[in-house]
């Protein structure tokens, strides 16, 4: 049966595009076209533009208890299409079928349920002497979004925006397209005011470049690559519009000396390879003080070989496919050329579609590719340690400083977290809260997403002099 959706969504309509190009979305672990969606282009975006802008005063000047009652809306509709959210990323992106109900699926309509309910609290004003100091709409968000989380990165943005009372023009990922379609089934039928929420599917050299460049666009929300990143802040820059940006991540789990080590090894190699290792917060790097380093090069070993890769709609696996065949290249040929010991990565994966063995090197010179670059794949790096310092000098050498780990005594890892120049880090297996703030250091980005923070990235704050 074809996924195949021939409309952009403008003005509270879907509407056709205007040109008859289309983009095949394929399935990775099957190398099957699912369906084809529109090839936006400038004049679609145009559309979409001016659509946002007229819609923007209305949307901007209701309450924050009305936005967030239509939010609370949205997130009906969208949790009756729970399933068919699980099933269309497991079919675009190849995440196995568990992982997908409970994170491709469960964490967007968590991170939409928790913006209704943020912006039903009391309007947050303060006085600073004779000032009055408030929080506005920034105005027209531009939101262009990645493949491998495809719809918590739009809900991530687009529920904050929304929220705040700015509108928004969406770009996703031409990978993974189909699920921002039920996304915006949702909202038309949760009855969105005109013009609030546009979807224009496309490539980001077409869209993407469009919406970044847009005069009429305010604010862009980008998520992806570093070096996507720096072409939209350029193409923000010539008209001085914010920007919003999470980037790439080489993420350290450190294990000190009075760690529990098996723990430590077990989740984090859980963490490495989630999605397949195509998480931007993913442990890639595994540092392991030395009197512990045999041991967990071994368990480390024995984890990866337990993961089974194969269709993801069976039960059975746990490592599904890399989202294209450029990719899955791509990864293979970090793996290639790494200079380290290999430990695991020699099991057998499908014939077709697009897999990579999960893979662990052991003896990983901190400086090298391997250590370095983001490969986003199932590949760890162990690489040693002599004492905390050492650690976190080896952790903070990196041009990243998204996520990361720490385990040990609680005193003692706590220290160590707070030394770690990266935008989180979890100590002892500390669980994700989508309700604190995410967002990078150095290269990884700039802003935060995700509760209060979220929101404030999309607010203008004013004073009002009396």
């Amino acid at each position: 049966m074809s996924l195949s959706r021939d409309k952009i969504y403008i003005d509270g309509a879907w509407v056709p595009p205007s040109s008859a190009e289309t983009i095949p979305v394929e399935n990775p672990a099957t190398e099957e076209i699912l369906g084809h969606v529109p090839a936006g282009n400038a004049a679609d975006v145009d559309r979409a533009v001016a659509a946002a802008r007229a819609a923007f005063p209305g949307w901007a000047q209701t309450s924050m208890a009305e936005r967030g009652a239509v939010l609370g809306k949205l997130h009906e509709s969208l949790t009756a299409r729970a399933g068919d959210i699980a099933r269309t990323v497991g079919l675009e992106l190849g995440t196995p079928l568990k992982v997908a109900k409970m994170v491709q699926a469960g964490l967007p309509l968590t991170v939409l349920r928790a913006y209704a309910d943020l912006a039903a609290e009391p309007v947050r004003e303060e006085t600073i002497g004779n000032s009055l100091v408030v929080h506005e709409p920034v105005g027209v968000v531009g939101a262009i979004t990645p493949w491998n989380y495809p719809l918590h990165q739009v809900v991530a943005k687009v529920a904050a925006a929304l929220a705040a009372g700015c509108t928004v023009v969406l770009k996703p990922s031409e990978l993974t397209p189909l699920v921002a379609y039920l996304l915006l089934d949702a909202a038309d039928e949760a009855g969105l005011p005109p013009g609030v929420l546009n979807l224009v599917p496309g490539t980001g050299q077409v869209v993407g470049a469009a919406i970044a460049g847009h005069p009429g666009v305010d604010m862009v929300s980008f998520t992806g690559s570093t070096a996507t990143g720096r072409a939209i802040t350029h193409a923000a820059a010539d008209r001085i519009a914010r920007v919003a940006l999470e980037l790439g991540g080489k993420s350290a789990n450190v294990i000190l000396e009075d760690a529990d080590v098996t723990r430590a090894v077990k989740v984090g190699v859980g963490n490495a390879f989630l999605n397949s290792g195509q998480t931007c917060t993913a442990w890639t790097r595994m540092l392991v003080h030395r009197s512990h380093y045999a041991e967990a090069v071994e368990l480390a070993a024995a984890a990866a070989a337990a993961y089974t890769t194969g269709d993801p709609f069976d039960e059975g696996t746990r490592l599904g496919p890399l989202v294209s065949a450029a990719q899955r290249d791509r990864v293979r040929g970090f793996i290639t050329r790494a200079d380290a010991r290999q430990v695991a990565g020699d099991a057998g994966v499908p014939d077709r579609g697009y897999f990579v063995a999960p893979t662990v090197f052991a003896d990983v010179d901190p400086a090298s590719e391997l250590a370095q670059e983001e490969i986003f794949g199932p590949v760890l790096s162990i690489i040693p340690f002599d004492s905390d310092d050492h650690a976190v000098e080896i952790a903070n050498n990196s041009r990243y400083g998204l996520a990361g780990g720490v385990w040990g005594s609680d005193d003692r890892a706590l220290a160590v977290a707070r030394r770690l120049r990266t935008g989180a880090v979890d100590v002892n297996g500390g669980a994700f809260n989508p309700a604190a703030p995410f967002g990078g250091y150095k290269q990884s980005g700039i802003g935060r997403e995700l509760g209060p923070y979220g929101l404030a990235e999309f607010q203008q704050t004013k004073a009002i002099q009396r």
